[in-house]
């Protein structure tokens, strides 16, 4: 994106990382992405009709910001960023949202009930937030795995572009979104690939066989659901279970299954929420983005 933000802003390892953009090509993308789906309803067919949104854990790197409310209720230039992860995908047709919460439930639930018709939206609590990381928010909200669907870290902010170009890609099993770089950290979801597939995605795979990183963002379509949801029983009746990523399952199932594809989001804006430093940064990114979709409108 060619904004002051991606120009000035260079964040220490592990912060959010401003992608640059063509957004003056993008002011048309979102009337023009809708426009086919009118004119071709075919190209709707299997689209995602429901989201799920990991929002349980507190940030606890985040601190002192997140000492009264989650991570997911920070305020970024006048929306949340769970609220600004549900506008989005109501933008793109995706209706029924799932969000799993934990930590300040209550305050996330009353938010949703603010701003949103209840029918739309659905909480799942998980109660072993303070344990366990978000392969167990994955298992708690199984239920909510049904036809195609989009799973959402509950850090991952995109401009409305990133989530139709994960829509707009081939019908496969299980896709996940993907960004590239020069260069990556340890604390970037790594992946490797063979072509379009995936064969690998963490945090510790070695730096010369590293294509990409995840963005946090899959799109199931429903045989990659099943297999999900399968391995994910299986994964929770472990020892190691509340000690694990849902995406070590993801990485179990490219390199058992085969099933697993990636769709390249790069260009489009995207960031993540990790440190204080990324707040003023992603509140740019936010802003600027706000600014062109209503540009476009006009």
């Amino acid at each position: 994106m060619q904004s002051d933000v991606c120009d000035t802003f260079r964040p220490p390892p592990g912060a959010i990382r401003p992608r640059p953009s063509r957004l003056r090509g993008q002011t048309t993308c979102h009337a023009e992405t809708f426009r086919r789906s009118v004119l071709n309803p075919a190209s709707t067919n299997h689209q995602p009709t429901r989201a799920l949104i990991l929002s349980a854990g507190q940030g606890r790197r985040l601190l002192p910001f997140t000492a009264d409310r989650p991570k997911c209720l920070l305020e970024l230039d006048g929306r949340t960023v769970l609220e600004r992860q549900i506008d989005g995908l109501h933008a793109a047709g995706i209706q029924q949202v799932f969000v799993v919460t934990g930590y300040g439930a209550a305050q996330v639930e009353a938010v949703l009930q603010r701003r949103y018709d209840k029918r739309d939206i659905e909480t799942v609590f998980n109660p072993f937030f303070e344990v366990a990381d978000n392969l167990a928010s994955c298992w708690m909200a199984r239920h909510a795995m049904e036809g195609t669907f989009i799973v959402l870290n509950g850090d991952t902010l995109f401009d409305l572009p990133v989530l139709q170009r994960l829509l707009e890609a081939p019908p496969r099993p299980i896709t996940l979104a993907i960004d590239r770089k020069t260069s990556y950290d340890e604390d970037d979801m790594k992946v490797c690939l063979d072509g379009d597939r995936l064969t690998r995605v963490g945090k510790q795979l070695a730096l010369a066989s590293v294509d990409g990183e995840s963005i946090g963002m899959m799109c199931f379509r429903p045989q990659g659901g099943a297999l999900f949801r399968d391995a994910l029983e299986r994964a929770m009746r472990t020892p190691e279970a509340l000690q694990r990523w849902y995406l070590s399952i993801i990485d179990e199932l490219a390199g058992r299954t085969g099933q697993v594809f990636v769709q390249s989001i790069e260009g489009l804006g995207w960031g993540e929420l990790d440190f204080p430093e990324d707040l003023e940064a992603a509140r740019g990114l936010v802003r600027d983005w706000d600014r062109r979709a209503v540009s476009a409108q006009v």
